[in-house]
């Protein structure tokens, strides 16, 4: 995150001028990115924001940029008809557009939809990106095209907003966590890892019933079943804990710096899908990517990061796999103390792993293989950046992060990685564009 955008959380809310804001010269691409870098700290300071929800909020605010982006532009295409009930968005009417006052309308509607319950502090930050966007973005436009413009983004963005209430994650009560949740018996199944009362039940456990965008069901991308429960120590599931144990008592400095550079908590950072969206921002800067294959990009990420979510967490409560924590302090050592907080929901497939895996896929087929890049997501939370040779790499290290952290077992990492290639391929499927 630049200083200029931490300037704009910490004292434009407050009303002082966007000086740092580049002028627009009805470009499109700038009310993309300052939208976006808004974005990630309005999850990272939102508290019902866990992963998932940020998820499903990175994919429905991309589609929203595609799908005006895609409407001024030939050549492109709605996703309507591709993704699943989705359908087709509102056509032009006669008259000319100015795509940035487009884009800017749009977005200002998606995002102030989606962070609505953010606190007064992210409030005021919505309020001062839409009045000085929109201030630079209308500027010498006839105000005929500006109100034409404005109101085809705002129905762009409210024909979205109501295709993604039928979604089954537009509602979501007590942070994600039932009020009631009747946990499965038996020694290989999830118990509660926090004393946080709320954490009691897991997080979101419906939420792999959800209605995926490009995948056909929350059960498209299906794993096979970890290895059988057993506490013998000549077992494979025995193997698996004793491996999380080992690493996590002989942790060099890297696998900490690694474990905690993709731990990516909510409320202490954009959350794991928000980290890959964050990365994608920085390549779109670096290599000044044009608006069409950023909006197309950004898209593809958030439907991938989305999707993945709900194909993890169908298999995730299909499994419904103790975790490693549970299970070494029973059945091994009662003093296991893992580098990082276990998340409070079954252990099999990893989260981290299924999202790299998918994000790490539409990356791929974006910018090809062997694409180096340098992640600079945590700079101003003083972690230093780190640099990959690929999105695989990075995809790899992320999954393996939670082995160091001591949060996963194996097999939901390797799997996990899987699971997420399968989503990948979905996402990469859509046909967004002529070539």
């Amino acid at each position: 995150m630049t200083a200029c955008f931490r300037w704009l959380k910490r004292v434009l809310i407050v009303g002082l001028t966007l000086s740092c804001f580049p002028a627009y010269a009805a470009d499109p691409q700038p009310v993309l990115t300052q939208w976006y870098r808004l974005v990630l700290e309005l999850v990272r300071h939102t508290p019902t924001y866990s992963p998932p929800i940020a998820s499903r909020a990175f994919a429905y605010i991309g589609i929203t940029a595609w799908e005006v982006t895609a409407s001024g532009t030939p050549g492109l295409h709605s996703l309507s008809g591709q993704l699943n009930a989705m359908p087709a968005p509102p056509a032009r009417t006669e008259g000319r557009y100015d795509e940035a006052v487009v884009l800017q309308a749009a977005l200002t509607a998606a995002v102030q939809d989606f962070f609505g319950n953010t606190g007064p502090t992210g409030q005021r930050a919505m309020e001062v990106m839409a009045r000085k966007q929109r201030e630079m973005v209308v500027a010498g436009i006839a105000p005929d095209v500006v109100a034409r413009s404005e109101a085809y983004g705002q129905a762009v963005a409210a024909h979205v907003l109501a295709w993604s209430a039928g979604d089954g994650g537009a509602v979501v009560e007590n942070m994600g966590f039932p009020y009631s949740y009747t946990l499965q018996e038996g020694p290989a199944h999830w118990v509660p890892t926090s004393a946080i009362r709320q954490q009691q039940a897991p997080l979101l456990p419906d939420w792999g019933n959800n209605r995926p965008l490009a995948m056909p069901s929350g059960a498209s991308c299906p794993l096979p079943p970890p290895p059988d429960y057993s506490e013998d120590p000549a077992s494979a599931f025995y193997a698996e804990a004793k491996e999380v144990l080992e690493v996590s008592a002989t942790l060099t400095d890297e696998q900490k710096t690694i474990a905690r550079f993709w731990s990516d908590d909510p409320m202490l950072s954009p959350t794991p899908p928000g980290h890959w969206i964050s990365i994608a921002l920085q390549i779109l800067a670096r290599d000044k990517v044009a608006i069409a294959p950023s909006a197309e990009l950004l898209a593809r990420l958030g439907i991938a990061v989305s999707d993945s979510f709900i194909g993890c967490w169908n298999s995730k409560f299909q499994y419904d796999l103790v975790r490693p924590v549970t299970y070494i302090r029973r059945v091994m050592d009662p003093a296991f103390q893992p580098l990082l907080i276990t998340p409070p929901f079954p252990e099999y497939p990893s989260g981290h792993s299924t999202q790299s895996g998918a994000a790490a896929f539409v990356l791929t087929e974006f910018f090809g293989q062997n694409f180096a890049f340098s992640d600079a997501t945590h700079v101003d939370d003083g972690i230093a950046a780190r640099d990959y040779p690929s999105f695989d790499a990075a995809a790899t290290e992320a999954a393996l992060s939670r082995l160091y952290g001591g949060i996963h077992f194996r097999a939901a990492i390797d799997r996990g990685l899987d699971q997420g290639r399968c989503v990948g391929a979905h996402v990469s499927a859509l046909k967004m564009k002529d070539n």
